[in-house]
């Protein structure tokens, strides 16, 4: 029997199998085109296509699918099967170059915010060569971008290929600027960490508001919570140790090395974290393993739960974005060196990253908006709404020696000497910051952390910001160094825009504690903005400067942008309407009716006791009929301001009544079923509590 070591990438149709399975011409011509120095002609798609069905056939796969990320933060594919038949009606199997390269799909059927109207149905899918084929549940998926009949991007995906591209130029030529001439590529890499929840599926399927809408809509504190951080990095229940091998094990035969599983902060909380790679594939392998995740959760008698922010009162979920740059000659372009302050390809790179922080700083939070981010965002176990740059003590003191003009003060690389003496090690080099888990974009070593990502969400917009931002920033610079005739006065040039650039975008610079009251009001004062809730952000996208930003490099049109904004409206006012009925449902179909069952039989026994039945008794009788005449009123108000909200005519109006109006109205409603499932007969209690959830893993 094969190791899972020795099954790695078993079902990819990777570089290995094209190498070992394509004319050697044919393989070359498609490395030329995954490098962009080349296009793939008919006669090199139809072999590739001869070898990837041949291939997937020996694996008992029978049909394939153009795998695309469409406007929904999931996945979708429609299958084919390989057997047709010839003009005599006898099945053979087939794959063309054609059927590989492009697919159709009904565009209109998907949210496309106006791109296509309902009677304009035809959009295209087209193979990204770029990211691998890969079977999955017997099916070959080849990674596909999405685009309409008049070439609107109608995914994450074409989006995030073009700022790939844009960056690439522009980080190139930078690295050619900057005297390192043997640099051919520049490629974004990212590795996310995805947090999630696991509860039991029994009581999953209890849940009407888990299986409807991702997360709890009530539900009293469990008596233990998170207090003694001792599910942190605690021993994994056997039940999910059993899971998570087995999504080891699927991984794995996909290629995608799963390498971090741990216990998070909340009960029934955990992480998954993958190794680095290209942030296109690893975009994909996200969406790949979030789909497993599902599945194999099903299986082992559990359900996944993505949602930000599932449970109150506990930490929320998060999709840690580690992002950095490299070079097709190995380097990571934010490596300090042993020397940071004489590495000038170092802080030119880190000050571009750094100005577009601050620059475009509504752009990136925008780019981390989704529905249920507002709960997470800004409570103790996220970083705020704010955004700003944590570089640590080393990296930012040095920076800010440098607009100082003095020569940067030496820090030891070595922990204290009476830590050697406990470890019993002589040597312990440290790292070059410190890590701050309250900032959003935090520098950790050779890399920025994007903590803001929400764990539901496609990292593919967070990413293209990322590198739209940062090709503009290096764009700018390098028009600055054009046309300087020596290196080093190059590199003297480059050294005086970063110092510019320090001075002038220091602002963003934060090394504090990100949650405190405090650093609000410090931000205001520094003029950074703080866009707290998903329909603010919703107004980024009709800004000049996110317009300019984004056409000027083709990343998206301003019909593609607008059509974003437009389908994230729409998401927010269908996910919160979900909402409402289903609390509403909830309450009038189960709790109502389980607090009239309680009163009921509190009242029998207080007249079969008569003149003896206690004084408490009667008490608790009064307070559930108080919480039923409030719980009743309440809903009656939630359904009539979701009615109100519906009825106005522009979506952005409808959100922000449903914001305004609708969301605190929830709550209350909340606040009443809570306060009675802290005082119900448990036996009249209609669905599974915190507790429950939290403690039958």
């Amino acid at each position: 029997m094969e190791s899972p070591f020795e099954m790695f990438g078993c079902d990819v149709f990777g570089e290995k199998e094209m190498e070992e399975r394509l004319p050697r011409p044919v393989y070359l011509k498609w490395k030329e085109t995954i490098a962009n120095e080349g296009t793939l002609d008919r006669q090199t798609a139809d072999a590739i296509a001869h070898a990837m069905k041949r291939w997937a056939l020996e694996r008992g796969v029978t049909h394939f699918t153009h795998w695309f990320q469409p406007l929904r933060g999931s996945t979708a594919e429609k299958h084919f099967a390989f057997i047709e038949p010839d003009d005599e009606g006898i099945p053979f199997t087939h794959l063309s170059g054609k059927m590989l390269i492009k697919g159709e799909q009904d565009a209109s059927s998907f949210p496309t915010g106006g791109l296509r109207a309902t009677f304009e149905a035809r959009g295209y899918t087209y193979w990204d060569v770029t990211s691998p084929v890969f079977i999955k549940n017997g099916i070959l998926c080849i990674p596909s971008i999405f685009v309409s009949y008049n070439g609107d991007a109608l995914d994450t995906k074409a989006p995030l290929l073009r700022s790939i591209k844009v960056l690439d130029e522009a980080a190139t030529n930078m690295m050619h600027l900057l005297g390192e001439k043997d640099v051919r590529h520049c490629t974004p890499v990212c590795g996310l960490e995805q947090e999630y929840f696991l509860v039991d599926r029994e009581l999953y399927e209890q849940r009407e508001d888990l299986q409807l809408c991702g997360r709890t809509l009530i539900g009293a504190a469990s008596p233990k919570g998170q207090e003694l951080s001792d599910h942190y990095s605690g021993p994994i229940p056997t039940r999910v140790r059993e899971f998570m091998q087995d999504l080891n094990q699927h991984l794995w035969q996909l290629g995608i090395y799963a390498n971090t599983e741990h216990n998070e902060v909340a009960p029934g909380q955990f992480e998954l974290a993958i190794i680095y790679s290209p942030v296109n594939i690893h975009v994909d392998q996200n969406m790949v393993t979030m789909d497993l995740m599902e599945k194999l959760a099903e299986k082992h008698g559990l359900a996944v739960l993505f949602d930000e922010k599932p449970f109150a009162r506990v930490n929320g979920s998060g999709k840690h974005d580690n992002y950095s740059i490299q070079t097709d000659t190995g380097l990571n372009v934010f490596s300090a060196g042993d020397k940071p302050a004489e590495n000038i390809r170092f802080l030119v790179f880190i000050s571009a990253f750094i100005k577009g922080c601050d620059e475009y700083a509504k752009v990136l939070r925008a780019s981390a908006n989704c529905v249920s981010n507002d709960h997470r965002l800004g409570a103790t176990e996220a970083p705020p709404a704010i955004i700003s740059v944590y570089l640590g003590t080393y990296i930012e003191g040095i920076l800010m020696e440098l607009i100082k003009d003095s020569k940067p003060k030496p820090i030891s690389n070595v922990l204290p000497p009476n830590f050697s003496k406990i470890s019993g090690l002589s040597y312990i080099p440290r790292d070059n910051t410190d890590r701050n888990r309250t900032s959003p974009v935090a520098f950790t070593g050779n890399k920025f952390e994007f903590r803001m990502v929400g764990s539901s969400m496609s990292a593919a917009m967070p990413n293209t910001a990322l590198n739209t931002i940062l090709a503009k920033e290096l764009e700018e610079m390098g028009k600055e160094l054009e046309g300087i005739k020596y290196l080093q006065d190059v590199r003297a040039k480059a050294l005086e825009l970063c110092q510019k650039i320090i001075r002038e975008h220091q602002r963003i610079l934060y090394s504090g504690d990100g949650y405190s009251e405090a650093w609000v009001k410090e931000a205001a004062k520094r003029g950074l903005p703080n866009i707290t809730n998903y329909v603010d952000c919703l107004a980024v996208f009709d800004e000049k400067q996110t317009i300019d930003l984004f056409s000027d490099l083709n990343i998206f049109t301003k019909s593609e942008l607008q059509s974003r904004k437009e389908v994230f409206a729409e998401e927010y006012k269908n996910k919160k309407v979900i909402e409402v009925k289903t609390l509403l449902e909830m309450m009038r179909q189960n709790l109502l009716p389980a607090m009239t069952r309680e009163m009921a039989q509190s009242a029998g026994t207080v007249k079969d006791l008569g003149s003896a039945a206690p004084a408490a008794l009667k008490e608790h009788i009064r307070q559930v009929s108080a919480l039923y005449d409030s719980l009743t009123k309440k809903c009656a108000d939630l359904d009539k301001a979701c009615s109100k909200a519906l009825a106005q005519k522009d979506i952005i109006a409808i959100d922000k009544m449903i914001y305004k109006d609708v969301c605190p109205l929830m709550e209350t409603v909340r606040a009443d079923a809570d306060a009675y499932e802290t005082i119900c007969d448990r036996k009249n209690y209609p669905f599974p509590t915190y507790k429950d959830l939290f403690i039958n893993l």
